[in-house]
C-alpha cells in the first residue's frame, strides 16, 4: 500500500504534466470543473480544479461537490504514474471509477491524457 505522501506527489506530477500540456487540448475553452480524488484504501481525498486545460489548486481533504470523482486504490495510482497500468485497462476492471456526466468524459479523456 502507497502512503499518502506517494500519493499527493503523483497527483502533483500530474496536475504539473497536464499543466505543460494544456495549449494542445481544442475544445477545452471555457471547461472548468471541481475534482474529487478519493483514495479508497487510504480514506484520503484530494481537491483540485480543472480549468481550460489545467488541472490546478490541488489540496488535501474532499469537496463533497465536486462535479468530477475519481476513485482509486493507492497502488493503482501508483501503477497508473508508473505506467505500470494502463488508464484505459484501470478504468474497464474497476480500478479506476470515474463519477462524472458523459459529457465531462470525453473532455477528461482529451484534458488528462498526458505522457
Amino acid at each position: 500500500m502507497a502512503t499518502v505522501d506517494e500519493c499527493r506527489n503523483v497527483l502533483e506530477k500530474l496536475a504539473g504534466k497536464v499543466a505543460k500540456k494544456s495549449g494542445d487540448f481544442d475544445g477545452l475553452d471555457g471547461f472548468e470543473r471541481t475534482l474529487a480524488c478519493d483514495i479508497t484504501d487510504l480514506n484520503v481525498s484530494f481537491n483540485a480544479k480543472i480549468s481550460e486545460g489545467k488541472l490546478t489548486d490541488l489540496m488535501d481533504g474532499d469537496n463533497a461537490d465536486a462535479e468530477v470523482r475519481l476513485l482509486v486504490a493507492s497502488d493503482d495510482l501508483i501503477a497508473l504514474s508508473k505506467k505500470e497500468l494502463k488508464p484505459a485497462k484501470a478504468f474497464l476492471t474497476g480500478k479506476i471509477k470515474v463519477k462524472a456526466s458523459v459529457k465531462d468524459l470525453a473532455k477528461l479523456r482529451k484534458a488528462l491524457k498526458v505522457d
